[in-house]
């Protein structure tokens, strides 16, 4: 049996340095990428049945673990192995508590990485203490708070267009940008913001960006939305 292992970086090198190491720990398995949030989604529709996600946690579009998140409502099923230079304690407890089964950082080792995915192929969830020892252990505040918690099953709700379009929303575009992106029409993308909104129990625009705000790694990622209607 093969298992297919999606690889998802900005990072060309990145990519193949990742892949190749993959595949010396595990040479049965066949390999997709992508640069984008945009094409880890069109991936995942062109191959249903993927058995491993490795996600750049930094992939511009992602907000943070706003991606994860949604990932766990759409694909709750497929594991998600989160990739970052960003390695702190606090990171590692926090892509685990949105829902990856582990985490790799990006200055590890190739053995350690090569461990990490057999490991999470065969079912198994990394434990924190195993990823981070005795500094994770050291580190005892909350790795994420209620509300970043609910806003992440809140964003696992929403529609992969839905994402897009809300993901346009934090980068600052209006209605006429998105509708032009993403080739549909501007009442389109108003009626996505409505069950965006809705889904994110929001009032306007601004506050859904606002919200998107406790999911990010560094809040000023995000940019307010121009102020037109909803």
């Amino acid at each position: 049996m093969n298992f297919e292992v999606l690889i998802v970086d900005d990072h060309p090198l990145f990519r193949a340095a990742l892949k190749g190491t993959v595949a010396a720990a595990c040479a049965d398995c066949d390999f997709f990428e992508a640069d984008s949030v945009e094409g880890l989604f069109e991936t995942l529709e062109q191959h249903p049945h993927t058995d491993l996600l490795l996600l750049d946690l930094n992939l511009p579009g992602a907000y943070g673990f706003c991606a994860l998140a949604h990932l766990r409502g759409s694909h709750p099923q497929l594991p998600v192995i989160v990739v970052s230079a960003m390695d702190d304690p606090r990171t590692v407890r926090q892509s685990l508590a949105f829902g990856a089964q582990g985490f790799v950082s990006k200055s590890a080792d190739a053995a350690t990485i090569g461990r990490n995915v057999q490991s999470v192929l065969r079912g198994e969830y990394l434990a924190p203490a195993a990823l981070t020892g005795a500094a994770f252990a050291a580190d005892q505040e909350p790795a994420v708070d209620e509300t970043a918690l609910d806003l992440a099953q809140r964003l696992a709700q929403l529609t992969a267009q839905q994402f897009r379009v809300f993901g346009m929303l934090c980068s600052g575009r209006p209605n006429k940008q998105i509708a032009a992106e993403l080739d549909i029409t501007e009442a389109t993308v108003k009626a996505h913001m409505t069950a965006i909104l809705r889904k994110l129990g929001a009032a306007s625009r601004t506050q859904a960006v606002l919200l998107a705000g406790r999911l990010l790694l560094d809040p000023q990622d995000l940019k307010p939305p121009p102020d037109e209607s909803e």
